[in-house]
């Protein structure tokens, strides 16, 4: 392979920059461009040299620097390999790698260190594909949900299963291969309490995945409700921050407005939506059209409701779309009501629970943060030690193992000769080594390294 090298640290200006380098011309490259201020030559692994990068062709201070040294195969990529610690800055950034490309390296490709540590065998492909999900963590569940993976945990099980299959898979090529030795009931009865056990595991990964999908993509929220009824003002309260504009005049909110907040380490993305009702204008009804669409992808939806003032039509229309829906209904402005005023029945009929707050005195805030726990069951996912499965990927290849285990218990209960039910064993032991990329395609491959930023 060819020596790459990266700016693997974020555009801008920063204290620190790190220009990567590896592959067997490494230490070369580095000799050519780099002056240590101790100048004993001797490469030492997990070691930092001190100095300044030069410019081999002129002999001019590039800059002042720490460069690390990692040999191989005891680096990120198992290859030699150096990390230049500049000043933060694209300039100075920008001219050590290019005076790192000039002297023998390419400009690698996004997330091939990565790509490099996968193919030499250090990470399988589920450990390297959790690299990029702890960059894009937007919570401490997620970030340790994805460093799990990255520990192996995932992996391990997988091995496990995969183990599991192959102790009979011997059995069963034995019987293929020497069918006058008489054993095809005991490898049939073997193979069919194994798939029993083996899918058994499969189903509890799958299950794990609607937790998964929760901490890693979160909770979609929509708010919806009528011109007014403090859509905006729910949204500020929720974020304990003046993000929307709030203003007596109905219809202010024209558009919808999208924002990140948390709850017990899950991530809800909130959006406040254009109030619902006859549009008056062009631009509103194309607030209103977005606000229903948004509406029909969100998973849940917390229904406002004014409690000061009457039923209309406005509220009926909301509450016909949250019918069949999972949903929330918010009672709001109890500041300006006594307490013993009775709720609609029509609210009370479509057997949601019902909130009353004042978003305007941050009454009831908590209340609305308590609900949405319980009802995804937030406290209940634990990432300290399960296997959570959050890639949709890994999903969808569990499934067809799972639909390869079915049919081969099929095929057994049918009474198939054994090799017909090992077509779809190894049919299971495809799907789950795509998993960890011990059989999957370049182009998969290639595309899940694309994903990466560059230097990574």
């Amino acid at each position: 392979m060819s020596t790459i090298a990266a700016i693997s640290t974020a555009p801008g200006i920063g204290g620190i920059g790190i220009i990567r380098i590896s592959g067997e011309e490494t230490f070369k490259i580095i000799e050519k461009i780099f002056i240590p201020k101790n100048k004993n030559k001797e490469i030492k692994g997990y070691n930092f040299k001190y100095g300044h990068i030069i410019d081999p062709k002129t002999n001019e201070i590039i800059d002042e620097v720490l460069v690390s040294y990692f040999i191989k195969p005891h680096s990120y990529t198992t290859e030699n390999m150096c990390e230049i610690n500049s000043h933060g800055g694209n300039i100075v950034m920008e001219n050590i790698l290019q005076l790192c490309l000039e002297n023998g390296a390419e400009l690698a490709e996004p997330g091939e260190f990565t790509k490099r540590a996968f193919l030499n065998g250090r990470i399988d492909l589920s450990q390297a594909e959790s690299i990029i999900d702890i960059i894009n963590s937007k919570t401490q569940k997620e970030s340790k949900a994805s460093l799990k993976q990255l520990e192996g945990f995932l992996s391990n099980k997988i091995k496990y299963i995969r183990n599991e299959i192959l102790d009979v898979m011997v059995d069963i090529e034995a019987n293929i291969d020497y069918p006058e030795y008489d054993i095809e009931e005991v490898t049939e009865s073997n193979t069919k309490n194994m798939l029993i056990k083996v899918k058994d595991d499969l189903m509890k990964l799958k299950d794990t995945f609607d937790n998964g999908k929760i901490i890693k993509e979160g909770i979609k929220i929509a708010i919806i409700g009528k011109p007014n009824a403090g859509k905006s003002s729910l949204l500020n309260a929720l974020l304990r921050e003046e993000r929307a504009i709030v203003s007596k005049y109905k219809g202010t909110t024209r558009d919808s407005i999208e924002e990140f907040m948390n709850i017990n380490g899950i991530p809800i993305k909130i959006i406040d939506t254009a109030g619902i009702r006859k549009a008056e204008d062009e631009v509103e009804k194309i607030g209103i059209e977005r606000a229903k669409e948004i509406a029909n992808d969100a998973d849940l939806l917390i229904a406002i409701f004014d409690i000061s003032d009457k039923m209309n039509e406005e509220d009926l229309e909301i509450i016909d779309l949250i019918k069949n829906r999972k949903a929330l209904i918010v009672l709001n402005k109890i500041d300006l009501v006594n307490d013993n005023l009775k709720i609609d029945d029509r609210l009370l009929s479509l057997n949601k629970k019902i909130i009353k707050i004042s978003a305007l005195n941050k009454e009831g805030i908590e209340e609305i943060n308590n609900a949405i726990s319980d009802m995804f069951k937030i406290n209940d996912i634990n990432v300290d030690n399960e296997v959570i499965v959050t890639n949709t990927r890994h999903k969808n290849l569990i499934n067809k193992a799972i639909k390869s285990t079915d049919n081969a218990l099929s095929s057994i209960e049918n009474n198939m000769p054994i090799d017909i039910v090992a077509i779809d064993i190894k049919g299971i032991l495809e799907n789950l080594g795509e998993i960890t990329g011990e059989n999957v395609s370049e182009n998969i491959i290639n595309e899940i390294f694309s994903k990466f930023c560059l230097g990574k």
